[in-house]
């Protein structure tokens, strides 16, 4: 089971109940997950429900009421493969010693399991798997929790970010020594308690601040001593996911000192400057690409329109189609995307948009506009093209279903590939962005970011492994 999920987390030095802070976080992080959400606390077993946060709130309520308790540890679940039945849903207790929440993928699950059961795992789930393999080095430390999550994290190749609540009302959250996915610490002021989160956006939901990012290879730990961090870092570079600045996080997150709003704002604007297109409009791809396509007009001097909108009173309005695990609803949500005929009847549209991975709501889209009288319209991506399928936890696993690998292959170059997916999603013009611009909006070297969906190169995930091990 690979996700890319949402993780939280609270503890409240003046005995606040923090359930109410956890529940409010994880809304905040619904859109990195949206089968399933979970909370654990130290007496109860963790409380599960599928769907979104505020689906069946009601019957929630009945259970969140009985949960008080000033510390906490919450998730939000998207999959990109397995089942979505509600034993998927996190938090995990591991044999009522401890809770345990992931965001991320376990690459080398086999290599785990077997130093925990000398079997290959029937079901690979790489939470459960982790946190019995964590539990097997506790008991032969003593339970010494910093000593014992530094020699689990040696073991584990992939993506990773943890939070652990221990029966003694502890939190425990680390992340990997490349910092592929984002984790970050804040504090609400109001209840004196120290918060942990996939992202930073959940605080701004809370009134809380961002304190800081919990660093690459790090282990903070949250107790009635305060914080105390631990180090487990190799010294090897950062490798961001740099999918999460353009699509995945909230715009109005902070990543690794980086705003994601500006990110996206700025690479908008770049494209403006790549591509010398005329058109007539600016349309944003809602609801990532708004950012970015601000930035194009701003540069540009084109003006912006919402050409297309989201059925937001649709039962699956809201939703976003790239993280759906099957087909079928992929093309579900893609229909409650309306156009704007006003916006878009008579004009030539350029079409803003954070990336094309299987071409479905590309053609979609143009389709769409077509219909509703468009002249022409042409995509501009903020995303270079997408070749190779994705290890670190993002639902694009194969090179089959990728179009700009279907299309024009492994290595061709940016111009043949913007002709081929273009003719492909039946657009009159399509535009990728370059990994030096990408990296220049975001502004990260190239090098300390994860760009292995594009270049292919797995070696990121982990020093000593090859693009063979992990193909």
């Amino acid at each position: 089971m690979k996700e890319k999920c949402g993780l939280f987390a609270a503890f409240s030095n003046s005995k606040t109940d923090v359930i109410p802070l956890v529940t409010i976080g994880l809304r905040g992080l619904q859109h990195r997950g949206q089968e399933a959400w979970g909370i654990a606390t130290p007496t109860m077993n963790p409380f599960k429900q599928n769907g979104l946060v505020t689906d069946n709130l009601d019957q929630s309520a009945l259970v969140l009421q009985q949960m008080k308790t000033n510390v906490a540890i919450g998730h939000v679940r998207y999959s990109t493969a397995g089942g979505t039945s509600l034993s998927n849903a996190q938090p995990f207790s591991i044999n009522k010693k401890f809770c345990i929440a992931h965001n991320g993928t376990v690459c080398d699950l086999n290599s785990v399991n077997t130093k925990l059961t000398g079997k290959k795992p029937r079901r690979i789930n790489d939470t459960s798997i982790v946190g019995k393999r964590l539990l097997t080095i506790l008991k032969t430390n003593n339970f010494d929790w910093f000593k014992s999550i530094t020699l689990l994290c040696d073991e584990l190749v992939g993506a990773y970010c943890f939070v652990i609540l221990t029966p003694n009302n502890e939190i425990y959250a680390f992340r990997d020594t490349r910092g592929f996915r984002p984790l970050c610490i804040g504090w609400h002021k109001k209840s004196k308690t120290y918060l942990v989160s996939s992202e930073s956006c959940a605080f701004s939901m809370l009134g809380a601040e961002l304190t800081r990012d919990v660093n690459p290879g790090e282990i903070i730990k949250i107790s009635n001593k305060g914080l105390e961090s631990h180090s487990f870092s190799r010294g090897e570079r950062t490798a961001h996911c740099s999918f999460e600045y353009i699509y995945f996080a909230h715009p109005s997150s902070v990543i690794d000192q980086t705003s994601v709003y500006e990110s996206r704002r700025k690479l908008g604007q770049m494209l403006a400057e790549m591509y010398d297109v005329n058109g007539d409009v600016v349309v944003p791809v809602p609801d990532s690409a708004r950012p970015a396509a601000l930035g194009f007009s701003e540069k540009s001097g084109i003006p912006m329109v919402e050409g297309l909108m989201k059925d937001r009173y649709a039962k699956r309005g809201s939703m976003r189609s790239f993280i759906q695990p099957k087909y079928k609803e992929r093309l579900k949500i893609n229909r409650w995307i309306m156009p704007v005929k006003s916006a878009v009847d008579g004009k030539d549209v350029i079409v803003i948009d954070d990336s094309i991975v299987r071409g479905i709501s590309s053609r979609a889209i143009v389709k769409t506009l077509r219909n509703s009288g468009a002249k022409s319209v042409k995509i501009l991506v903020t995303y270079p093209p997408i070749r190779h399928p994705c290890r670190a936890g993002i639902d694009f696993p194969t090179h089959e279903e990728l179009i700009a690998y279907n299309t024009s292959g492994k290595n061709s170059d940016i111009e043949t590939i913007n002709k081929k997916v273009g003719k492909s999603v039946n657009a009159d013009f399509v535009g990728y962005n370059t990994v030096e611009n990408l990296s220049a909006g975001i502004g990260k070297k190239s090098s300390q970011l994860c760009m292995a969906c594009h270049d292919g190169e797995y070696g990121v995930l982990n020093r000593n492994l090859s693009n063979e091990n992990l193909e």
